[in-house]
């Protein structure tokens, strides 16, 4: 279990004082009726009830994240606000992500979870294959269990930042979704993890076996994402919640309520 600290910790912490002040307030009628309602009850003990109502849902029901970086373009832009489905898994307790399991995550899915290096950042990448799953990738072509997913070219990049890149349709567990290759990489990122769970084969190619409890995962920008092959498998008790859409882009307007 790994400690973090981030929005959801901050109204955690928002809404014990403003029980504390409500107790404290109420300690204080019973011992003087007639006491005038002080500021701090008006500004602090008053939200307790629309804290708890926030709290609760952000982290029993839903949450929202801002993208930072372009890891999984062009599926996710940088900026876009992501509605995060804790039902999906299963709600996270504030602090930790000691969970109440009511899901697993499947192959496909775009998922969050606390960054390798810092647990008080969110990270967004899309599952590739689940525990004991036989992964084998070959110059941007990845196979799950012998069976390669496919892959439809859509076309050279556009966008600033997709510029010199290709842009394909790939399909996972019969869902679609765009992924972005740079030729001048052509897939030769390294697999970091080593035995006994993978072997590199060559510059642009390797295999791996998904140990129990544990994800590989990666982004959808397949040659610019420090995902599994940078940090190793994702414990699967480590997933915050599912991405399910994009809510808004404050700097893209067209790239609101978009399904994931």
């Amino acid at each position: 279990m790994r400690i973090g600290f981030a929005l959801n910790e901050a109204l955690l912490l928002l809404t014990v004082l403003a029980a504390l002040l409500a107790l404290a307030w109420r300690l204080r009628r019973r011992r003087d009726r007639g006491a005038r309602k002080p500021w701090w009850v008006e500004w602090g003990a008053e939200f307790l009830g629309v804290l708890l109502l926030v709290t609760g849902c952000r982290v029993a029901l839903a949450d929202w994240m801002v993208v930072p970086t372009g890891s999984m373009e062009p599926t996710v832009r940088v900026g876009d606000r992501l509605l995060i489905n804790h039902l999906a898994y299963g709600p996270r307790l504030p602090f930790t992500n000691t969970a109440i399991p009511m899901g697993q995550p499947q192959r496909g899915d775009v998922v969050v979870f606390r960054s390798w290096g810092d647990a008080s950042e969110f990270w967004v990448k899309r599952v590739i294959a689940l525990p004991g799953d036989e992964v084998r990738f070959v110059h941007d072509v990845v196979a799950v269990n012998g069976e390669p997913m496919s892959a439809d070219m859509v076309g050279a990049g556009e966008r600033p930042e997709d510029q010199g890149q290709f842009l394909l349709r790939e399909h996972t567990a019969g869902r679609e979704h765009l992924i972005k290759l740079n030729p001048a990489v052509g897939g030769r990122l390294p697999m970091a993890v080593g035995a006994p769970h993978c072997a590199q084969d060559a510059p642009d190619a390797w295999h791996c076996k998904v140990p129990p409890g544990h994800l590989l995962v990666m982004g959808d920008n397949r040659d610019n994402s420090a995902d599994s092959r940078v940090y190793g498998f994702l414990p699967m008790k480590e997933v915050y919640g599912r991405a399910d859409r994009v809510l808004v882009n404050f700097s893209e307007w067209s790239r609101f309520n978009i399904p994931l």
